[in-house]
């Protein structure tokens, strides 16, 4: 108890130490500060996070850690679930367990109807909803992500891999190569991971997902046309043009009326039960069983009525039995290796977006924080784990994680209840879908893409920010008339140049004090902002002054500069006597930047104007050390704040009477 006080006490007495310090005393705190850590140290400190990220950093005692507490913190970080397994009680197994049983019974109709739109085999889908959710179950961190096939990682393997394999032509050599696809994906994910370099699937945007998604539903929905009317020859291209081209060359050739009659019955019960589940949160139950009852009763009219007699396609034989290794179908020395690590980077980073996005989602509605770094280590070893036994590039799933929220789960054991019910399906019930529609598969898809269609946000992109709304709606176009690739790619492009625009002409604001304060804000902003005579105060929006803006602010500012002289000749106010720089905004200065600055400084002082700066940051007043800039400039015009700076600029005569 009696320490508090004293804790208290000296925490005044700094305060008190502060407000008496001098403007001179801070400016030597900038001067001062340490040097930043080298890049090899960052990277490695980077690495530590990941790996123990539950390490104590700051300890109050003077224990050192033991390496069983190295290795315990090494082993949490890697898997969580020693960490909270060891709370987990039989209340939360209860709920985990419904929850598991309702999304299994989500999972396994959808995880077959996603396997045929990859082009794989039924039980491919299957064996993707086992391994790998057992694998997150072990390294994820989110309680709700339910792991498995998802469509538009499908949609991506199904236009990406037939560019290098035929499937129709060699199926085991397309088989293969998903495998070797995915075992590449599970690595880079694992790498972004590792290097926490979770910038990169930033820069696929929301805005730029939003289009995607869109456009891949649009092309999802157009591949199930084949199963939906029964076509047996059909394009294998996404765009819209090609599909709808075969669908209607399809529909003057031999077609089966009763596919088309059975799966839009279907389809019409599967939005109906959608529909009332959305409107009456109590039975959020009926859409999640829905697409399983609708295998059920089709298997069921086809067996009995002998329909497959009569043109409707069924399933035919699904393997029996768990996933068997694929270790020996990897293919990494073929001619396609470069081309599988291509889709391998592009699958990776999708299925990244689309599973963080998901999980952070709900993990803010629970309130617990999502580390992004964590799950790409987690997502990576899983498909790795996956590419190994027989399965394709698994990710979290915005349906089945809202089906799992609602039922009630409460930690990720519901992955691992789900995935042993499809492993006992596997085993003992495939032979009851010998008779299952390919069209009610079709319909089950169809059912799952409104989903993926979001026009309320998309509205709501075009209202904030038309940049972004360009980036939307080039990935929807370009998914929609070229391919899956062009539109990523598109997408990617508008936002770069948007970053590239900024980046390379930022803002650049005149700052004025504010009546009573001393605090200094843009006047274009704060109209009411005083701006002091002969003092012209700059601020760059900029994090970086760089090669690729460097020029574009010092002619900015010289022609700022010279507009003042002239405005202040023609009013007969004097001429500017000094230009203060604000780079709170400057993260970091590369050479160009530092040639920039000196050749600045040069020109101001060639007109008898000082150059002064504000609060740099810690990389920048390092590198201008370096490059003895502070030197030329003299280091009595470097200042904590702007306010300092001003003051300093008026107590030293620079100002004289006649400018104010």
């Amino acid at each position: 108890m009696g320490s508090v006080p004293i804790e208290t006490f000296s925490i005044e007495e700094k305060q008190l130490d502060i407000e008496d310090s001098s403007p001179v005393q801070r400016a030597e705190w900038v001067l001062n500060s340490p040097d930043p850590q080298p890049l090899c140290h960052e990277l490695i400190s980077s690495i530590k996070q990941t790996v123990f990220p539950y390490g104590k950093k700051h300890s109050s005692s003077s224990k050192k850690q033991t390496p069983r507490d190295y290795a315990a913190s090494f082993l949490q970080g890697i898997f969580p679930i020693l960490r909270w397994g060891r709370n987990y009680k039989a209340s939360k197994f209860k709920s985990d367990l419904m929850a598991g049983l309702t999304l299994a019974s989500l999972s396994i109709p959808q995880s077959i109807g996603y396997a045929s739109l990859a082009k794989l085999d039924p039980e491919y889908g299957l064996y993707t909803s086992v391994v790998p959710p057992l694998i997150y179950a072990l390294m994820g961190s989110s309680r709700e992500l339910a792991i498995g096939p998802v469509a538009v990682v499908s949609i991506l393997m199904s236009s990406m891999v037939p560019n290098i394999q035929d499937p129709v032509a060699d199926p085991i050599a397309y088989r293969n190569l998903v495998f070797t696809v995915t075992f590449f994906a599970g690595t880079f994910q694992a790498v972004f991971g590792m290097f926490r370099l979770g910038f990169l699937i930033d820069f696929l945007s929301h805005a730029a997902i939003v289009g995607f998604m869109a456009g891949a539903a649009i092309i999802i929905g157009l591949q199930q046309l084949k199963g939906l009317f029964g076509f047996s020859h059909f394009t294998t291209k996404t765009d819209v043009v090609s599909v709808l081209e075969s669908v209607f060359e399809s529909l003057h050739s031999e077609w089966f009326p009763l596919n088309f009659v059975l799966g839009c019955s279907f389809l019409i019960f599967l939005l109906l039960a959608r529909f009332i589940g959305r409107r009456n949160k109590k039975l959020f139950w009926l859409p999640t069983i829905a697409p399983l009852i609708a295998v059920i009763l089709s298997t069921l009219i086809v067996f009995l009525t002998k329909a497959d007699k009569h043109g409707v396609k069924i399933i035919k034989h699904i393997k029996v039995g768990v996933n068997r290794s694929s270790v020996n179908e990897l293919q990494f020395n073929g001619p396609h290796v470069g081309q599988a690590a291509k889709v391998g980077l592009i699958t990776a980073i999708i299925a990244l977006t689309e599973a963080i996005a998901v999980g952070r989602s709900f993990a803010s509605i629970r309130g617990y924080h999502l580390d992004g770094n964590k799950e790409m280590v987690a997502m990576g070893f899983m498909n790795i784990a996956g590419s190994l036994t027989s399965c394709y590039v698994a990710t979290g799933s915005f349906s089945r994680t809202a089906v799992n929220f609602s039922a009630g789960c409460q930690t990720v054991v519901s992955n691992i209840v789900m995935a042993i019910t499809v492993l006992v399906s596997l085993e003992l019930l495939t032979r009851l879908l010998y008779f299952t529609p390919i069209t009610i598969l079709a319909a089950i898809i169809l059912s799952a893409l409104p989903g993926l269609i979001d026009i309320n946000e998309a509205f709501y992109i075009w209202k904030v920010d038309k940049m972004d709304f360009l980036a939307c709606l080039g990935a929807f176009l370009g998914v929609l008339f070229a391919s899956v690739e062009i539109g990523l790619m598109v997408a990617v492009a508008i936002s770069f140049a948007k970053i590239l625009l900024k980046s390379i002409r930022p803002g650049i604001e005149e700052l004025g004090r504010l009546p009573g304060t001393d605090i200094f804000c843009d006047i274009s902003q704060y109209p009411m902002a005083i701006k002091t005579p002969a003092i012209i105060t700059i601020r760059v929006n900029s994090s970086l002054l760089c090669f690729a803006n460097a020029n574009f602010i010092r002619e900015r500012i010289v022609r700022w500069v010279t507009e003042h002289e002239n405005e202040m000749k023609d009013n007969a106010k004097g001429s500017v006597q000094a230009v203060i720089l604000d780079m709170t905004n400057m993260m970091s200065i590369d050479t160009s930047g530092i040639v920039a600055l000196q050749e600045l400084h040069k020109e101001l002082v060639s007109h008898g104007i000082e150059l002064a700066m504000a609060n740099p940051r810690q990389q920048v007043i390092h590198k201008l050390k370096l490059a003895n800039f502070l030197d030329k400039i003299g280091r009595g015009w470097i200042f904590l704040t702007v306010s300092e700076a001003v003051d300093a600029c008026l107590n030293s005569n620079l100002v004289s009477l006649s400018s104010c």
